[in-house]
């Protein structure tokens, strides 16, 4: 409206403002009046001390029932002819104006001028109220993501640097939503990421940083894998079936040992599901990554055999130190169970935890040579 004057809005907050926003800050996000309180009285003191580069002693007196804050200097009484620092001494006849029983040694609280006082409580109080309520914010988001380490969540591309190729993504909603970067490693190979893709991450680690908390998310974490089969197959989310070992090459294969206690439960079956559809919307969120589910044996033997699936085995020699084996395979396999350079057998070694050594069916080794402990083919 023509000649009305614009309100100036107020540089920081009256002492009776403070107050009631420590109080709001307590109730609504659960941060002490005390706590908030002793960063209000830290901030204005240094502030004070910065202007009055010569005062040395500074307290400031709270006062709650009333809501009033009070600056003093704090001054040591000193004899006339000892008097050399008006900043942070009082000759003992001065003091003895103040107060008739201050004595040489004493020391005199000066009040500093509420004017000012109050200029510097404003400002400062406001910035600590601020920082207060980043903080609170900061902690709630990280309580709200470290509750979900290890757990699967959506995200939504908003950036990806054409430098490092790193992903960022925004995760949660409102206020508590943050930002999480997947790093080119944790990424899987050969799969193109788009603004405004939403993609699913496994979360690895949350941490906490000046900025706010870090999350460390990977696509091609085993752990995706796990839980993708959680959210598809009811037998394990419910426990009924058990998810042993997983050994995985993000983008191209995972094997997965699966075991189940009720013998009336097909544990392999139950993962592949109807006409396998649930492994084939594992692996369409994959992008066509390749699962091979197996089931899991406390027979180390069988569980080496069943691991190097689609090959047939002939026979397992265990070492007899160390966790190490012979395999024998048909001679026409023996490609198939090393798989192309060295897969197959790598994933096998990694999911049993065995060295495995693979030999065709017309290996013609002594029968008594030592089984070493080595790498697995490659």
């Amino acid at each position: 409206m023509k000649g009305k004057k614009k309100v100036k809005e107020p540089a920081g907050m009256n002492i009776p403002e403070i107050f009631a926003a420590l109080a709001m800050l307590e109730k609504e996000r659960g941060i002490p009046q005390t706590f908030m309180m002793d960063k209000i009285i830290q901030a204005v003191t240094t502030a004070y001390k910065r202007d009055h580069k010569d005062v040395e002693n500074v307290i400031v007196d709270v006062d709650e029932e009333h809501q009033r804050l009070k600056m003093y200097v704090q001054k040591n009484v000193v004899a006339e002819e000892d008097y050399v620092d008006p900043f942070n001494e009082i000759p003992v006849e001065e003091a003895k104006t103040i107060s008739a029983r201050y004595e040489i040694g004493d020391v005199v609280n000066i009040p500093v001028d509420n004017t000012e006082f109050g200029r510097i409580a404003a400002g400062n109080g406001k910035q600590v109220i601020i920082q207060g309520l980043r903080e609170a914010e900061r902690g709630m988001v990280y309580d709200e993501f470290n509750s979900k380490q290890h757990e699967i969540l959506t995200g939504v591309v908003t950036r990806i640097d054409p430098r490092t190729n790193a992903v960022s993504l925004r995760i949660g909603t409102g206020t508590e939503s943050t930002e999480a970067l997947l790093l080119s490693g944790e990424q899987v190979p050969g799969e193109e990421l788009v603004e405004g893709q939403h993609v699913k991450v496994y979360v690895v680690d949350v941490r906490r940083s000046t900025r706010g908390p870090q999350i460390l998310i990977s696509r091609t974490h085993p752990g995706l894998v796990k839980r993708l089969f959680e959210l598809e197959v009811p037998e394990i989310y419910d426990g009924t079936v058990e998810v042993k070992s997983i050994a995985r090459e993000a983008g191209s294969r995972t094997k997965m040992a699966v075991w189940s206690a009720d013998e009336n439960v097909d544990p392999i079956g139950a993962c592949v599901g109807p006409k396998g559809q649930r492994v084939a919307a594992i692996v369409d969120e994959l992008r066509g990554e390749k699962i091979d589910i197996i089931k899991w044996s406390e027979d180390p033997a069988q569980f080496i055999a069943a691991a190097l699936a689609p090959s047939d085995v002939v026979d397992v020699m265990m070492a007899e130190e160390g966790k190490a084996c012979r395999v024998i395979v048909p001679d026409d396999q023996l490609s198939l169970a090393i798989g192309k350079e060295g897969q197959n057998a790598r994933l096998a070694a990694r999911l049993t935890g065995y060295k495995i050594d693979i030999k065709p069916e017309s290996y013609q080794g002594e029968d008594d040579e030592e089984i070493v402990d080595e790498e697995p083919v490659q």
